[in-house]
């Protein structure tokens, strides 16, 4: 509902807003007449006789789903990362700024040791995420703190250190569904980086039966075992180097795993075919009434930022451009792995979230 002769806010966001709806099922009306207090008009009832139609319309008909398990092929997101993974001339003006950009990165790594850690390890690394996780400034200098501090408190890291508070949130939650049904709670994590939004997670009142943690990086898994010796839980966490993305990789685990975690890991690669191998690894190893943790990024402000200076830790691929996947791709993904999913923490930004799901 547009009101035509509106005079506080601006007419065009609101078509573009329309245009850009991804639905199929739309309906835009303009009213003549109406000024800003829409539905407060004199003659409002005209807009509420369509809003009453459009609705009852919808709930007089089964839910309609859109089917978006294909969009690494086609969709917004693709086009957008593209995009993003496109360089740009060293002519253009955003060329020349982005050139700049990553020069004073490259300089501040000299002083900033979260800088130096993203330089050398990949800014998407599991070494920088533990950095980020601490959230303590170090340099070489009080310029180099300050610059650090800087860096740390950067939108996106912001969300990341909450996005370790909601997995703690969901691990609590998963392992009391797990003990008010009589189940052991046996977690496996196939991407931990360090380990330690895992281990953090752990308290002497929430201990599960044992706890598999896994990761691609042998620096990761050696920081991780480290870490695991530093806080004498030998006796119930191992530490292995695994990928994630074998099928096969899952198969004949011994304990059974109830509680599946997957964390960052989906979001630095665009390809739904690929990250399948690792939910259908889920689904095949997690028995009926088991859970799994896992996380999503629908949105993010930087992502251009991300794509043009910050460089991945992935073999072959030294950009990190990332292709958004919106929420119901990542459910519908889940969903087709088996799992239902029950329940969704979000950060304040609305940039990571953790869902979990119970196997079906």
């Amino acid at each position: 509902m547009i009101s035509g002769n509106d005079w506080v806010v601006h007419h065009k966001p609101q078509h573009d807003f329309y245009n850009h709806l991804g639905s199929h099922i739309k309906e835009r009306h303009v009213l003549p007449g109406f000024y800003h207090d829409t539905l407060g008009e004199e003659n409002r009832e005209s807009a509420f006789k369509e809003i009453r139609r459009f609705i009852r319309q919808r709930f007089s008909e089964p839910l309609q789903t859109v089917d978006v398990s294909q969009a690494h092929i086609h969709s917004a997101s693709r086009i957008e990362a593209d995009e993003l993974a496109t360089p740009l001339s060293p002519f253009s003006p955003r060329g020349a700024f982005w050139a700049a950009y990553r020069w004073l990165m490259k300089l501040g790594a000299n002083w900033s040791e979260g800088l130096k850690i993203g330089k050398e390890t990949g800014y998407d690394s599991g070494s920088t995420l533990d950095y980020v996780y601490r959230n303590t400034p170090q340099g070489t200098n009080k310029f180099g703190v300050l610059v650090d501090k800087n860096y740390l408190n950067a939108i996106g890291w912001r969300g990341i250190r909450q996005r370790k508070v909601n997995i703690g949130k969901a691990i609590k939650l998963a392992m009391e569904k797990l003990r008010a049904a009589n189940k052991p709670v046996h977690v496996l994590d196939i991407a931990s980086g360090h380990g330690r939004y895992v281990l953090d997670a752990l308290t002497a009142e929430q201990m599960p039966d044992s706890v598999r943690l896994r990761d691609y990086s042998p620096i990761n898994v050696e920081a991780g075992r480290k870490l695991i010796e530093e806080r004498q839980l030998q006796d119930i966490v191992s530490f292995d180097q695994v990928n994630a993305y074998d099928r096969n990789n899952y198969q004949n685990l011994q304990p059974r795993p109830t509680l599946g975690i997957v964390s960052g890991l989906h979001e630095l690669f665009a390809d739904n075919d690929l990250i399948m191998n690792s939910l259908n690894g889920f689904g095949d190893a997690i028995e009926t009434g088991g859970y799994l943790i896992y996380t999503g990024q629908p949105w993010h402000p930087q992502l251009e930022l991300i794509a043009r200076c910050l460089t991945s830790h992935k073999e072959g691929s030294p950009d990190w451009v990332m292709r958004r996947r919106s929420q119901q791709e990542m459910d519908q993904l889940v969903e087709n792995a088996g799992f239902e999913k029950i329940h969704q923490w979000i950060d304040e930004d609305g940039i990571f979230t953790v869902s979990l799901a119970v196997k079906k």
